[in-house]
C-alpha cells in the first residue's frame, strides 16, 4: 500500500500550503470511511452530522469545507470540495488493477485484427475480423466484439460485455460486465396483421470517457448512429434505444429506459427509472425525477417529476392531495347528500315557486 504525507497529497487535490492545519508531514497510507478512520488513514467531512464529530475523528487527517472554522486535535485539510479531493485520495491509494498483458493464446482472434502499445486481450474473448483496439486497452475474459469494431486508447470492456459489428467506442471508456451495446434497435411496421422487421443498419458511438453501468442495452440505430457523447455516466440495467442521443455529461441512472429518436441534452440527469418517451427532446440541465413518465419535450434547466411528467413544485403539491383523496371523498360524499337533502325539502320547492 503507498503513504504519502499530507504535504505531498495537497498536489492531488490541487491544494495549497496554507490547506493543511496540523502537520504537514504526516504519514497517511490509506483512505477511509468517516467512522473507520484510525490513525494511519485520511477521511473527509462534508456534512453537519460528520462535521460535528470532527474533534473526536481517530483520523490521521481530515478533509473538512473551507467554512470549517473549528479547532480539532487531529490535522485538518481544507478543500473547496471535500468529497471530489477524497475521490482523488482513493485514486492514488487504490489504483486500478491490471489484470491481463498481451494476447492471450486462449482468445480467439480474428483476422487484420490492429492493436496499440501494451494492448490486452484476455483469454476466452473473441475478437472479430478487422477490429482496432487502442493502446492500453484491455478486454476480459468472455467479452464478444465483432467485426470491423474500434475501440480507442486506455477503454475497458469487461466480462460478457457484447460489442456488435461496426460500434465505435472512444478512449478512456470504462463498459461494466453484461452490456450489450449494437443490439438491434426495435423497429417493426405491421403487415397483414404481423410485425415486419425494419433493417438496423447503422451503429453505436460512444465517445471518450464514458462509463457504461452493468447490463445496459444499448441500441444501434435503424440508419445513423445512436450516441452517447463524452463524459456520460450511466448506472445499471440501463435501456437505451435506436438513435437516441445523450448529450455531453449527462447522468443516466438505474433502471431508465429511453425511447428511439429522443434527444437528451448536456448535464442532464435521469433518475431512476424514469421512462423517456421517444421523438421528444430534453434540453441542457434538466432534471427528470425518478419513475417519472416523460412523453414531450422538457425545457433546458427544467426539473419534472410524476407521470406524466409536471414541474417538480407542483408535483409535491399533487403529492400532498392523493394522501388526502379518501377522507376529501368523503367530504364530497357528504357535501353531495346534503345537497340532494337541501333539494328535496318543502322551503326549497317554496323557494322556486
Amino acid at each position: 500500500m503507498p503513504q504519502i504525507k499530507l504535504s505531498e497529497l495537497l498536489s492531488l487535490i490541487q491544494g495549497e500550503p496554507a490547506d493543511i492545519s496540523g502537520d504537514p508531514q504526516k504519514v497517511v497510507s490509506r483512505a477511509a470511511p468517516f467512522d473507520q478512520a484510525d490513525g494511519e488513514a485520511i477521511t473527509f467531512a462534508d456534512n453537519s452530522g460528520l462535521l460535528r464529530k470532527v474533534k473526536d475523528c481517530g483520523a490521521g487527517a481530515v478533509i473538512v469545507p473551507r467554512r470549517f472554522a473549528e479547532s480539532a486535535e487531529t490535522n485538518l485539510v481544507y478543500s473547496d470540495n471535500p468529497r471530489l479531493a477524497f475521490a482523488r485520495v482513493m485514486h492514488y491509494f487504490y489504483p486500478p488493477d491490471r489484470m491481463f498483458s498481451g494476447i492471450s493464446p486462449l482468445a480467439a482472434v480474428g483476422k487484420n485484427f490492429r492493436y496499440g502499445d501494451m494492448a490486452a486481450v484476455a483469454p476466452l474473448a473473441f475478437i472479430g475480423d478487422n477490429v482496432v483496439l487502442g493502446s492500453r486497452a484491455v478486454v476480459h475474459p468472455h467479452a464478444c466484439i465483432a467485426d470491423d469494431v474500434r475501440i480507442g486508447d486506455d477503454t475497458e470492456i469487461m466480462s460478457n460485455v457484447s460489442i456488435s459489428k461496426g460500434c465505435v467506442i472512444g478512449s478512456r471508456v470504462t463498459i461494466q460486465p453484461g452490456t450489450v451495446v449494437g443490439s438491434d434497435g426495435f423497429g417493426y411496421t405491421p403487415d397483414q396483421g404481423c410485425h415486419f422487421k425494419i433493417p438496423q443498419v447503422g451503429i453505436v458511438q460512444i465517445d471518450d470517457d464514458v462509463e457504461i453501468g452493468a447490463c445496459n442495452t444499448i441500441d444501434r440505430a435503424t440508419f445513423g448512429k445512436t450516441l452517447i457523447c463524452k463524459g456520460v455516466k450511466t448506472d445499471n440495467q440501463v435501456h437505451i434505444a435506436h438513435n437516441v442521443t445523450i448529450g455531453e455529461y449527462s447522468i443516466v441512472v438505474a433502471q431508465v429506459g429511453i425511447a428511439g429518436s429522443t434527444s437528451v441534452g448536456k448535464n442532464v440527469i435521469l433518475a431512476g427509472q424514469a421512462g423517456i418517451g421517444g421523438h421528444i427532446s430534453i434540453g441542457d440541465g434538466a432534471v427528470v425525477g425518478p419513475q417519472a413518465g416523460v412523453a414531450r419535450d422538457v425545457e433546458a434547466g427544467k426539473t419534472v417529476s410524476g407521470t406524466p411528467e409536471m414541474p417538480h413544485g407542483h408535483w409535491l403539491r399533487v403529492q400532498k392531495v392523493i394522501s388526502r383523496l379518501p377522507e376529501m371523498k368523503k367530504q364530497i360524499t357528504d357535501v353531495e347528500k346534503r345537497l340532494a337533502s337541501l333539494e328535496k325539502s318543502p322551503g326549497r320547492n317554496e323557494d322556486k315557486e
